[in-house]
């Protein structure tokens, strides 16, 4: 049974990482599920505390990397219509990435393209639409690193508990 959990664990592990750049998987929880069930094993000890913050840490960077983007095109200048494009661009890549034309790049598009379009309604000027876009961007490559050095920290943890 412990080799089977073990298993288990190294394989939510995987997809968490996975799910960290991928659509339609969410990463740090199916991370975090892995070190639940490594600590099940005797050969990974886990306590109470460590699971407890991690699965804080997992929840605030799922809730922030739907945050991120759109705190980033405001930082870079974007407008409430620029900031609302974005949002509107996320709610595009989640749900229409699977049958979308543009795949796994519209993820970083449809961002960028609703924070680009939501602040050329605004200001009319090519140039602040496109700076706020780049917001977009960054705030969605700060989110994804964000989620792929927690998944594979945790990864490490369990790797190290191990040895």
């Amino acid at each position: 049974m412990n080799t089977f959990l073990i298993i288990i664990a190294f394989v939510c592990l995987a997809v968490g990482i996975v799910g960290s750049v991928a659509p339609g998987l969410p990463g740090p929880p199916i991370s975090w599920l892995g070190l639940l069930l490594a600590g099940f094993t005797p050969w990974v000890a886990t306590s109470r505390p460590l699971l407890i913050v991690t699965a804080a840490v997992a929840v605030v960077i799922t809730v922030m990397d739907y945050v991120i983007p759109s705190v980033s095109t405001k930082r870079y200048g974007g407008s409430k219509y620029g900031i609302w494009g974005c949002n509107i661009g996320l709610l595009v890549s989640i749900f229409g990435l699977p049958f979308g034309p543009t795949g796994l790049l519209g993820l970083v598009f449809w961002p960028f393209a609703g924070a680009f379009v939501g602040e050329y309604i605004k200001k009319q000027d090519f140039r602040p639409a496109l700076k706020a876009a780049w917001g977009a961007f960054v705030g969605f490559l700060s989110g994804t690193l964000m989620k792929v050095a927690y998944c594979v920290a945790l990864l490490v943890v369990v790797i190290v508990a191990m040895v």
